[in-house]
């Protein structure tokens, strides 16, 4: 998914008269948050502040205000008597023709949100089905495999890397990125899990497989010195062993699950704070808007 400044940067290089609407404040139950924004064209749109009447009554206006030659205007939204959505906050509405200190802004913030790495280890059906489940969400994703020849279909932001030696990218890796393993081979996906259990900084090593399969890599683990505390950090199978289905896409979205909790509720419980993400751990959805 392609992050809102660079569709800021494509309209105003292309001189497309486009407006951004703003989320300016949120009290009560609302569909987004302070801060969400999208852009709108005459004739596209692009991100979200939250779908529903709100979103189209703010569209409807925008596109009047191009027509009009308005550069910018607020709304002050109830939303349960103006536009009829039950959940019945309120939401203020800042609405105002692109500009350059928009995408300037924009970038900024998107070069500062927390943004997390998630290294893929395997091109197979479930590493490419799980590339494509992480692409839009808040993720950096890099998908990692070893064979050469390989014809992927990979989303336009994901990196992709083809490695003689993997563990490379377990070696290199920053403190609290998540390790999915999920190669052809399981000598190699063990050789993976290994150097990135003893490295003891991930924040998610997940392998895939079966009871069977962890049974085995704990006592290959463990006659080479490896202990419990480092293997109790092991997710295997990935996606859980909740849902016995072994089809790649399902396994692709349990896996984003566990990785999306990982992320967001545990910094939640370390706050103590349910709504709380520290500035730290923030994962702000607004930059990587479609």
């Amino acid at each position: 998914m392609i992050a809102l400044s660079a569709r800021m940067r494509t309209m105003l290089d292309a001189h497309t008269p486009s407006m951004l609407i703003v989320i300016a404040d949120a009290q009560g139950s609302t569909p987004r948050e302070a801060g969400a924004r999208m852009l709108v064209s005459a004739s596209e749109t692009y991100g979200t502040i939250g779908g529903g009447q709100m979103e189209f009554h703010a569209i409807d206006i925008a596109r009047q205000m191009l027509d009009d030659g308005v550069d910018e205007k607020r709304l002050d939204l109830s939303l349960g008597p103006h536009l009829g959505q039950c959940c019945g906050g309120r939401a203020c509405l800042a609405i105002n023709r692109l500009t350059e200190t928009d995408f300037g802004h924009q970038a900024a913030d998107e070069a500062q949100a927390f943004r997390p790495l998630t290294i893929i280890f395997g091109a197979g059906h479930t590493g490419l089905a799980l590339a494509h489940s992480l692409a839009p969400l808040p993720f950096r994703v890099m998908l990692i495999d070893d064979r050469e020849g390989l014809a992927l279909d990979i989303p336009v932001n994901v990196e992709f890397g083809r490695i003689d030696e993997p563990e490379q990218a377990v070696h290199t890796a920053p403190a609290g990125a998540a390790a999915v393993i999920l190669t052809h081979s399981h000598a190699l996906d063990y050789a993976l899990a290994d150097a990135a259990l003893r490295r003891g900084d991930f924040a998610y090593v997940g392998m895939i497989g079966s009871a069977t399969k962890r049974a085995r890599f704990r006592q290959w683990f463990r006659a080479r010195g490896g202990d419990e505390a480092a293997l109790a950090r092991l997710v295997c199978p990935v996606g859980g062993a909740d849902i016995r289905d072994k089809r790649p896409e399902v396994i692709a979205a349990l896996t984003s699950v566990e990785l999306l909790h990982r992320y967001f509720a545990a910094n939640r419980a370390e706050t103590g704070d349910p709504a709380a993400i520290t500035t730290a751990t923030k994962l702000n959805y607004n930059d990587f808007a479609a």
